[in-house]
């Protein structure tokens, strides 16, 4: 008979989700169903749960896509020479 697995899986409520997020519960339950969060249903009669980690994925990954529109932003605002290393810079900080 296999061990029975010992993992440190933290599961949290979508309402503790909510809370973190500063979205409601609706929110996090679309969040689990369009695969960007990791959830299952769980007791009887079933209740979401979250798995702890993928919030922080979910929150890195969030950070990382503003990083990335930022740039975007300002790449976009950029004149040619600021982008070629020549000419005068607009707005420089």
């Amino acid at each position: 008979m296999p061990d029975a697995p010992t993992s440190d899986v933290r599961l949290l409520a979508p309402a503790q989700v909510a809370e973190v997020l500063g979205v409601t519960v609706d929110e996090v339950v679309d969040l689990i169903t369009e695969g960007r969060l990791r959830g299952m249903r769980v007791g009887s009669p079933a209740q979401w749960r979250v798995e702890e980690a993928s919030v922080g994925e979910y929150v890195d990954d969030q950070a990382e896509e503003a990083r990335r529109m930022a740039l975007w932003r300002q790449s976009n605002a950029a004149s040619f020479p600021e982008l070629w290393g020549t000419g005068v810079i607009r707005n420089a900080d």
